[in-house]
């Protein structure tokens, strides 16, 4: 598998694990059953994806980036569809984590580039 391939099936499980949690939010504590399907099934497939991802990644990068993009996304998803409101804290955070992820990407030498 090659690095290009690795962060494709990360971004998949990325993109799995948003729904999964917007399902969760849409589940009521796991009372409304569809929503609750979701869930269950979304982060299953993410994580089967982001196995895939570790086969090339180390598994600390991979999971930082897995979980930071997954806190960014699913905060603008919060943001948008559930009209929750992201102070300039929450908004400075969400800006750290981004840079945690990009300073991993373009300069950190555990991972091939």
């Amino acid at each position: 598998m090659t690095l290009n391939q690795a962060y494709i099936f990360l971004g998949f499980a990325i993109v799995a694990e948003v729904i999964g949690t917007t399902a969760l939010k849409a589940s009521d504590s796991f009372t409304r059953p569809v929503p609750s399907l979701i869930t269950v099934g979304c982060y299953a497939l993410s994580f089967y994806l982001l196995t895939f991802s570790l086969r090339v990644l180390p598994t600390g990068i991979a999971y930082a980036i897995w979980s930071g993009v997954g806190i960014v996304l699913i905060s603008l998803v919060s943001w948008l569809y559930f009209k929750q409101s992201l102070d300039l804290a929450a908004i400075a955070g969400l800006g750290l984590i981004i840079a945690g992820v990009l300073v991993i990407n373009l300069f950190s030498k555990s991972v091939g580039h």
